[in-house]
């Protein structure tokens, strides 16, 4: 019997090691009370911070304030047609003057004379001119683009660009007319091309300075004198512009 109950007793202790053991149970002794069934602590992993280094904000330069600075800026190393092969042709006539003419880009003969309007497409708007009773030195007359492009149009992805530039130019301007020649050109300023905007005198609004005030310009836009020994059936057409130019518009 003694030794039926040694076994008994033996039987009883594994099976109750066995139960604790399941329950979690590791170890016959701690240093503190323990609640064996409590669920275990959530275990807590330390996360690194990734820092993220803010991107820089890019410095925008306010554009020059004044004709001559801004003049000078636009056929300097800071303008965007400064990386292009070839010299930037300037502004040329006189800034005063009421009406303000703004071509799209210099022509292949502009590019070796270094003067804007030259050869037969030259010739030709001084002829215009004569007719409204003006000559060179009485307009202003301004590149949207002071460099030709190898195509020899303005590019999609720079015209944007080139019109924010000659809107702020016309804004330091402030003429009283604007004279706009050219596809490019009529977009930048009416928002439309030629054969859209032309027929009527539009006012386009221009922002003057960091301000934010806008000042309204009188706009004719019309053919480009390249267009028009291309297609002299549109000279009608363009001489109707010119008179819509200058109509009270005093000299």
């Amino acid at each position: 019997m003694g030794a039926d109950q040694n076994i008994d007793w033996q039987i009883a202790v594994a099976s109750t090691l066995d139960w604790w053991r399941e329950a979690g149970v590791d170890t016959l002794a701690d240093e503190l009370p323990r609640d064996w069934t409590a669920a275990p602590a959530p275990v807590v992993r330390e996360t690194k911070r990734r820092v993220v280094a803010e991107a820089a904000v890019p410095v925008v330069q306010a554009l020059p304030a004044t004709i001559d600075a801004f003049a000078a800026w636009r056929t300097g190393p800071d303008a965007p047609e400064a990386t292009w092969a070839g010299s930037p042709i300037a502004t040329s006539g006189n800034p005063q003057s009421a009406i303000m003419v703004i071509t799209d880009v210099p022509d292949r003969e502009d590019a070796e004379s270094g003067t804007l309007l030259s050869g037969a497409a030259g010739r030709l708007f001084d002829r215009m001119l004569a007719a409204i009773g003006r000559d060179r030195n009485s307009v202003y007359v301004v590149p949207m683009c002071t460099i030709r492009p190898v195509a020899g149009r303005i590019a999609p992805e720079i015209e944007t660009r080139l019109g924010e530039l000659i809107r702020h130019h016309v804004a330091i301007v402030a003429p009283k007319r604007l004279f706009v020649l050219g596809n490019a050109s009529s977009r930048a300023l009416t928002g439309a091309d030629v054969t859209r905007s032309r027929g009527s005198l539009q006012l386009v609004n221009v922002e003057v300075g960091q301000s934010g005030a806008s000042v309204a310009v009188e706009t004719v836009a019309s053919y480009h004198p390249r267009l028009l020994l291309e297609r002299p059936a549109e000279k009608a057409r363009a001489w109707k512009d010119l008179q819509m130019l200058i109509a009270g518009l005093d000299a």
